[in-house]
Parts: structure tokens; sequence; C-alpha cells
């Protein structure tokens, strides 16, 4: 089996072959398939590899892995405890039962699990046929035919008498308190969910009871996505809410009122800070977790161009004035700002922040957490930070006309403030401060600057494809003729299951408060004059620093357009 395994490893450009025979031995020693220890260890390319492999045993290889019709057969003929436990995947029925030729297809990664095959010949009442395929389609296979915890949600209902089809909410099967294997199998189903989350990079977690069915969605790059779950969640909806509330140190009798809480998780040596809110509806509690990597900040990872790094660098050398970010929910605010404070944090600095929640824990900063159950807002828990002598302050969010003046106050008296605000760009927090009440005249004397900015998703530069821009495209679009580079459109691959795209990339636009603004500012000028000056002294819209990341290959014209407002020319602004 020795040679089986190395001849694809050579003929596909392994380098290394007797460290390869090491991994293959130690395998063998430890009772393993070394199949599985191979692809760890990365010495092969995985796709051209087991190609090869499936080739020489004569085995046939699946390019695709088709989704099927109906999969409620598949399901039933080959369960999720043998197909999740050994990893094979069910992938279709062929031949014809009429004639006594009905086989099932089942796709596997690894043809030398013997102990695989064997489970698969007893589970399944019908010949088989082995097809081979990539680790990674077999197992994205098996998450779409079973659903995340599959086997585990097996175990739990295995010997429950269920009428599933007419199932009501009032009779779900609540296994919490029941004994402690069942509830050890509530916890390991909620934990993978969670578990798969993390694996694919979600950064949110929407548990959403529906009239027949508990939806499962993950936010991953900014997009939401539907996750298989297995059939008949619903009868374990109050479970898994109870046990995500029971993690979040929540009150799991409240099921009117809405909560918040957090749950702290390590996950491969790394620690997750996860926000849970729940909220009530008809069908029952949504939950919704938020999921926060604990990491280090630093100006230097936002990757900024460097005509924004630039002037971002020379206002966190300001002494006082107010610094505001603009943007969604979701789009980054939060790494900004804590990116700043770590650029600015010294032992000769105080630095004190007010936040709603307190999302990350800065080494050498005073972070205090918005409580407004007991009267400690923004307003109020501002007051008392002036009162602690800090250098540098930082509000979460500007939310109404008290937090907003005090801020000024505090700018105008000797203080760096850094705080957020919802606009649709950074000019637009003009419009905004002044529609609260703010003074236009204590505005234009206060604020510094307004730093605006978005997530796009960043390109999957293992399947990207470069295109032509003519200029005729390019006038047509607003790319600037004389912008240099290749502009690249998304294709999908393994690599970023099949999207295109792989990870986040912010955008910005940056808005420094010169004197000529200042004035006009002070004057309560239109927006569109504002603008036009603005435009004059250097400003550069949000879209024109997309257009710079789309020529430099790092994302595709479609998200630099859907995440940015086109600006008009200044003739049409005044």
């Amino acid at each position: 089996m020795t040679e089986l395994l190395i001849a694809p490893a050579r003929n596909t450009g392994c380098n290394d072959i007797d460290l390869l025979s090491e991994v293959i031995v130690a395998a063998a020693a430890g009772q393993r398939s070394p199949l599985d220890d191979i692809l760890d260890a990365e010495m092969v390319d995985e796709e051209p590899y087991m190609r090869t492999l499936s080739n020489s045993l004569g085995i046939h290889w699946l390019e695709e892995i088709p989704s099927p019709s109906e999969p409620l057969p598949l399901r039933q003929i080959c369960g999720p405890q043998v197909a999740l436990r050994h990893r094979i995947l069910p992938v279709e029925f062929e031949g014809s039962e009429e004639h006594g030729t009905r086989r099932l297809v089942i796709a596997t990664y690894d043809p030398f699990n013997l102990a695989a095959r064997q489970a698969a010949v007893q589970a399944v009442e019908m010949p088989i046929t082995w097809r081979m395929a990539s680790r990674r389609r077999v197992h994205d296979g098996l998450r779409r035919l079973y659903g995340v915890g599959a086997d585990t949600f097996e175990q739990i209902l295995e010997g429950r008498d269920l009428d599933y089809e007419n199932l009501e909410q009032g009779d779900e099967a609540s296994v919490i308190d029941e004994d402690e294997d069942e509830e050890a199998s509530v916890v390991k189903f909620v934990n993978q969910i969670i578990r798969e989350a993390l694996e694919q990079r979600a950064t949110d977690i929407h548990v959403e009871p529906l009239s027949d069915n508990l939806r499962i969605r993950y936010r991953v790059d900014g997009v939401l996505i539907d996750i298989a779950v297995p059939e008949n969640i619903k009868a374990l909806q109050s479970s898994v809410i109870a046990r995500l509330k029971i993690m979040s140190r929540l009150d799991i009798a409240e099921r009117r009122l809405p909560q918040d809480g957090r749950i702290n998780l390590s996950f491969e040596g790394s620690g997750i800070d996860v926000r849970v809110a729940t909220v009530p509806t008809v069908e029952g509690e949504s939950v919704s977790l938020r999921l926060l990597n604990q990491q280090k900040f630093n100006i230097g990872m936002l990757s900024m161009e460097s005509s924004v790094q630039d002037k971002i660098e020379r206002l966190l050398e300001l002494s006082n004035g107010i610094i505001l970010i603009t943007g969604p929910t979701g789009s980054g605010k939060s790494t900004s700002l804590y990116s700043f404070l770590s650029e600015v944090n010294a032992p000769e600095t105080r630095i004190v922040t007010i936040e709603d929640p307190v999302e990350n824990k800065l080494d050498g900063v005073m972070q205090i957490a918005v409580k407004s159950e007991i009267g400690l807002t923004f307003a109020s828990g501002l007051r008392s930070i002036l009162r602690a002598d800090p250098d540098i302050v930082m509000i979460g969010e500007i939310r109404d006309l008290e937090t907003a003046e005090i801020a000024i106050r505090a700018s105008l008296t000797g203080h760096l403030v850094f705080s957020t605000l919802h606009s649709n760009d950074a000019l637009g927090v003009i419009v905004r401060l002044t529609d609260m009440g703010v003074e236009p005249f204590l505005l234009s004397a206060a604020v510094r600057a307004f730093l605006a900015q978005r997530l796009v998703r960043r390109l999957c530069e293992s399947c990207r494809r470069p295109i032509s821009l003519s200029e005729e495209k390019k006038q047509e679009l607003g790319i600037p003729l004389d912008l240099e580079g290749t502009a690249y459109e998304a294709v999908g691959c393994d690599h970023c299951r099949g999207t295109g795209y792989s990870g986040r990339l912010a955008i910005y636009e940056i808005a420094l408060l010169t004197v000529p603004m200042q004035e006009l500012i002070a004057q309560g000028a239109p927006a569109s004059e504002v603008k036009a000056l603005a435009i004059k002294e250097g400003y550069e819209p949000m879209r024109e620093y997309g257009w710079t990341k789309v020529m430099q290959g790092q994302t595709t014209i479609e998200e630099a357009v859907s995440y940015t407002h086109l600006t008009l020319p200044t003739s049409d602004l005044v």
C-alpha cells in the first residue's frame, strides 16, 4: 500500500518522498488510515494527488458531486451516524429497481478505510458502487445532505416517539433537563453549530424559529448563507435555544423580553468572544451570535492606502478635537477605533472608553461598559470620564444630542475624542449632527476629521480571473484612465467554497476639516457647497478608493459599486 500512496505523490510533484514515507509508516503504527495524515501534512497538492490515486486504483473520480433532487431516500438508506462517523457520502442511485440492478453510489476520499466500507455494507441494504472525490467535496456534501451536527441530532432523538409531521411548538421535545447523556448530546450539537461557523470564518450566527423549521444562518464575508440542518430540528428548538441562553448566562425562563449576554470560547488556541442577543418572535425566541476574535490591534492590520494612512497618522498626533468614524453596522468601525487607540496607547497617556458593549479588551486602556438599566448611559458615563483626568476618550457611539454636546465640550477643553456615528458617507455626518441639534459653529470648532468606511469582499487569489477594460468602459464606470493595474472577476473554487471571494477588506474616505471648510460649516452652508469645497481641498470619495482596490486585483467592480455612492461632478453640486 505504501507504494500505491507514494507513486501518485511522485507523479504530482511531491519533493520529499522520504518524509512522506515516514508519515505513512507513522499512520500505520498508530493503526490509522494514512490518507488523512498525508493530506493534513500538506505535502501533496490534494486535488491532482487524489485524482491520480483514483486512476491508479481504478476507482471512478468525481469532479463534482451533484446535489440530489430527492435527498430523503439517500438519508434514509444511509443514516447520518454511519455517513458522518466514517465520512462517506451517498451520492445517487443507479440502475433499475425493476430489473434488479439498483445500486447506491457512495463517494469517499479514503478508499483504504476498511472500517468505513464494512459499516456501509452493514447499514445499506443494497449493492454499493464506490467513487472517489476530494476530501473537501465529501465534507461539503455531507453538510448539505445531513446538516450540521446531524449525527448528534440522531442520538438525541433515537428512541423518541414523536410525531414530527404534526409537531407543534407547544409539543417541542425538551431534553436540557433530561438525563446527562441527552444533555451532553444537546451541548455537543450546539458546539458543532458554533464550531462549523468558526471553521467557515463566519462573523454571525442566526438561530431563527420558523413555523415549520428552525433556520440557522451564518454571515460569511458579509453575506448570509443558509446552513443545512437535520430534518425535524424543530423538535429540539427549545432545547437548542435554552442551551445558548445557559451558555450566555441569560434567564432561560424569560421568553417575553429581549436579552443580551456573552460567551467566552476557545478555538484552535485563540480566544473567541461571542455577543449573544435574543429577540422574542411569534414562533419563539430568535438568537443572534456575533463572533469576535480577541486579536492584537494595530494600524497596519487595516491595510489602508498610504494616502489615507498618512492622514490618519497625522490626526493621531493631535492633542484635542473629535475624530468621527461612520458606517453601517458590521462595517469594521470598532476594529478601526481599536487600531487607532492601540497606536496612541503609551505609558504617559491615559485612555478611557465607554462602549456598548466592550467588544475587545485593550491592555492599558480603561474600558467602561454601558448599563442603561442602572442609569449608566453614554452621556452619564462620559461626564464621569471627564472627571477622571483622561487624555484620550473613546465613545462607542454618539446617539443623542446630550452625548454629542459633552463630546464637543471634552474636545474643546483639551481632549482627543474618538467616536462613531451612522451616516451614508463622511460628509453626511455634518447633516446628521446638525439634525441632532448640534450648533454648526460648535461642530466646525470641535471636529477635526470624518472617516467613512465599508467592508467589501476580497477576491479569492486561487481562482480570480483577469478581465480587460476598454477606455470606454472605464469612462462609463468612472474609473480614472490613468489608474494602472488589472481588474479581476470572481470565479469560484474549492478554496473559497465556490463564491469567488475569501475574506473582506475595508475601503475608506476621509474628509479633513480645513479652515475654509470650518468657516463654511459655521455659516450653516448647504451640504452641496461643503462637498464641493471638500473635493477642491483633496477629499477623495469612497468609490475612488474602491477603484484603486479593483485595479489592484483585491476586489471586483460589482463589490466597489454595491458598497459605495456615486459622487456627482463638482459642477453638479454647486
